[in-house]
């Protein structure tokens, strides 16, 4: 069976949108999976509906990638989006042609042709996603380089050559996972500004007329299907095989942060896709973390203790999915600053999420560092309900108890590996997180439930406080532990209901 190009696609018959030609409008730093499951697939939707008219030159962030495949294929993959819409599970095919080939800066050819692009009256917005790490300044870099180690070193060549070009300047949309992606992008730029020596003039137009965005992603990207048979019956079907062929989950929103008319600029809204420009990204950054992030680590550790295994189940389990509906409903909305309608429909997504279908999510893959998990992803909400409420949040007082049940239950043994305890029905697992904690719990392992939980509480290192010092938490941590242990998970979680 022949590989998937535009040649093999016409002779399969295929009805959806195509656009073979077009010029290149986007310039990006990133050829993985989520990139092609998330912002190409938001051009490609703006070509068939907004008309935009432009293909997307991915560059390679590092010398080993997938430059050789993406041309092979001429930029085209199979996208599947699949999930749960409604309660309904959802499974859409889509071949996306946004791409128009993928760059290797590391070949001299293919960095003279990102060179060409970055000084193209075409080039309008530069998007990337080089991990974490990739926004961090390297004072090894060097102008001269060909290329600079680093991605801002690599965008501040690019945007050099624009500049002695006398091109306008362009639209940087960073989608890193840290938070202001956009201003760190920029602060390095500024830096390696300062350590090439570069003009006074250059400072100006980079800081002034191009616009470095803060992003949020937010879709689920699994990469891959994993089951061969599977793959062999997806290609019977397609007429070609696609080793580019990408998964991501039905939902996925995109919030930039930028200024009055951004918007218009961008082809999104006239895509109708669920982009969003903002004057701030940090309230939708709350909302995420709070809300979705926020459940995952509010009822997994007891739904663990309780005897479920993935995620979708607990969705089926009308104990849990009730506990962590009144929790964010009743405890984490109220306690966020931006539109009602807005949270009510973002937290009615959160249980079609993690009723996906065709993801398994583990239970215990969530469980990884639930200490600092639980201080930045529930301490604001539970922090903020008493503030406003003058009371204890029910169900994320709860949550607490349950981060320390699944953290002390019948613990067996500290290794190297983790803190190994043992769960109600039976079977050891092993948590994980920082060594400190672990080693905490287990000095703690023959302490009362009292004892327990005032430790717990008062761990600074844990929490920057003493959460004995609130009003009445003690002896609610302490009960609902109690109840978790004596009556089981599901059941103090019921009780909250």
């Amino acid at each position: 069976m022949e590989k998937l190009n535009y040649a093999v696609l016409e002779k399969t018959g295929y009805s959806g949108f195509v656009l073979k030609d077009a010029p290149i409008r986007v310039l990006q730093f990133g050829e993985g999976n989520f990139m092609r499951a998330f912002v190409d697939y938001f051009f490609d939707v703006s070509n068939e509906k907004a008309g935009w008219n432009g293909k997307v030159a991915l560059v390679q962030p590092i010398a080993q990638g997938l430059t050789q495949l993406i041309n092979e294929q001429e930029g085209l993959y199979t996208l599947y989006l699949r999930g749960s819409e409604n309660g309904e599970k959802v499974d859409e095919k889509r071949v996306i042609s946004s791409c128009a080939c993928c760059l290797n800066p590391y070949e001299a050819s293919d960095f003279d042709r990102i060179m060409e692009i970055a000084a193209s009256d075409d080039l309008d917005i530069i998007a990337s996603n080089t991990t974490e790490a990739g926004i961090a300044y390297d004072p090894a870099c060097r102008f001269a380089d060909r290329p600079a180690a680093s991605f801002p070193g690599k965008l501040t060549q690019v945007l050099y050559h624009r500049f002695e070009a006398g091109k306008g300047g362009i639209v940087v949309l960073s989608c890193e996972l840290i938070d202001n992606n956009g201003k760190e992008l920029l602060a390095c730029v500024n830096r390696y500004i300062d350590q090439w020596g570069l003009s006074d003039d250059f400072r100006k137009w980079v800081n002034g007329e191009n616009i470095f965005c803060s992003t949020l992603v937010d879709r689920i990207v699994p990469g891959r299907i994993r089951d061969p048979k599977e793959v062999e019956e997806l290609e019977k079907v397609n007429g070609y095989t696609d080793p580019l062929t990408d998964v991501g989950e039905i939902f996925g929103v995109w919030i930039i942060e930028g200024p009055a008319g951004l918007e218009d600029r961008l082809p999104f809204k006239k895509a109708g896709v669920n982009v969003h420009v903002v004057p701030d990204v940090m309230p939708y950054k709350h909302r995420k973390v709070r809300i979705l992030n926020g459940a995952h680590t509010g009822f997994v550790l007891g739904a663990y203790l309780s005897g479920q295994d993935i995620v979708r189940d607990c969705m089926h389990n009308d104990s849990i999915a009730g506990f962590m509906n009144k929790m964010l409903y009743d405890e984490v909305i109220p306690t966020l600053d931006l539109d009602k309608d807005d949270l009510l429909h973002f937290a009615a997504a959160v249980k079609d999420r993690f009723n996906n279908p065709f993801v398994n999510h583990e239970l215990m893959s969530i469980s990884l560092n639930s200490t600092s998990k639980w201080k930045a992803r529930n301490m604001p909400s539970f922090l903020k309900y008493i503030e406003l409420n003058g009371k204890l949040p029910v169900c994320l007082t709860m949550s607490l108890a349950a981060y320390i049940a699944f953290y002390s239950n019948d613990i067996q043994e500290l290794t190297d590996a983790g803190l190994v305890c043992k769960r109600p029905k039976g079977n050891t697992y092993t948590v994980n997180d920082d060594r400190w904690a672990l080693e905490f719990f287990y000095t703690h392992r023959e302490d009362t439930e009292e004892a327990l939980v005032k430790a717990v509480l008062g761990n600074r290192q844990m929490w920057d406080q003493d959460l004995n010092a609130i009003d009445g938490l003690t002896a609610a941590v302490t009960a609902d532990l109690k109840m978790i242990r004596e009556k089981g998970a599901e059941a103090a979680y019921q009780n909250c209901l």
